[in-house]
């Protein structure tokens, strides 16, 4: 069986890529989000409670779906990246890294040896299917998409080594922690952050790699694709979550427009 990675192959062609983040924790909720057809979706380990099996099962529950399955670990260490790759997770998006030597030890850990330092172990692994697949480790290096996450002031100093090491396929810049390392910590939109960010995603496409973001805000999401952003994150499941239930709450307060509207003694 060849390599099969429909998000990378996208990426290599230049083809935008829209997606949600998905903070939930919860395999329905991402089943529920993989009916919405966003090209990929993030399972993030980050800032969201997933843990391994947690990710294991969101990575089941959105496999019959188009939508592509991105892994976001919690950090970077080479026995984690080994779980991640054998549980199925072919997209791997790594925050904070600030440095070309940090991007290439990545790269080890998502290649066997002799090319990296991944554990093989493929055998009892889900992304083998259990060894149905007989080539899979003829493959697995060509088939692992592995995007790193610039946020810091440090990483857009190092972002021109970072984008030329080989083996990263895409650089995300992380709007919220590049925001607080340039002290405008809580306002990612505030013009310097923004300057910021657009220099260093026309720094990575130049560069010939993939360029990624996370916007809630549906203009500037159209603006990164319209600068060449290849992967762009449009949402966050469980802020569309609370807003709406805060919107809809709120259209029952007593002194809500509507409500005061159908019952004008609730203003008093």
């Amino acid at each position: 069986m060849p390599a099969h990675n429909p998000f990378k192959t996208a990426l290599a062609q230049n083809k935008p890529q829209v997606g949600l983040w998905l903070s939930m924790a919860d395999p329905y909720l991402a089943e529920a989000a993989a009916t919405a057809e966003f090209d990929w979706l993030l399972i993030d380990g980050e800032h969201a409670p997933n843990d391994l099996r947690s990710t294991l099962t969101a990575l089941q529950a959105v496999a019959p779906y188009p939508s592509q399955p991105v892994v976001r670990a919690v950090q970077g260490s080479t026995a984690l990246i080994k779980q991640l790759l054998d549980i199925g997770a072919t997209t791997l998006l790594v925050p904070m890294v600030d440095t070309a030597e940090q991007a290439r030890a990545l790269v080890a850990a998502t290649r066997y040896p002799p090319q990296g330092i991944r554990g093989v172990g493929s055998a009892v692994g889900r992304v083998s299917q259990w060894s149905a697949r007989t080539d899979y480790l003829q493959v697995a290096d060509d088939e692992v998409c592995l995007l790193v996450q610039a946020e810091t002031v440090t990483a857009l100093q190092n972002l021109p080594g970072i984008c030329a090491v080989e083996g990263v396929h895409g650089v995300f810049i992380g709007p919220a922690d590049l925001a607080a390392s340039m002290g405008h910590r809580g306002n990612p939109g505030h013009p310097e952050v923004q300057a910021a960010i657009e220099a260093a995603l026309r720094t990575i496409i130049a560069s010939g790699k993939a360029a990624g973001t996370l916007t809630s805000d549906p203009a500037l999401a159209r603006r990164y694709l319209d600068l060449g952003c290849t992967f762009v994150a449009v949402g966050v499941d469980v802020l569309m979550f609370v807003n709406a239930a805060r919107r809809l709450r709120d259209q029952f307060r007593p002194d809500s427009p509507a409500e005061t509207e159908r019952c004008p003694s609730a203003a008093y």
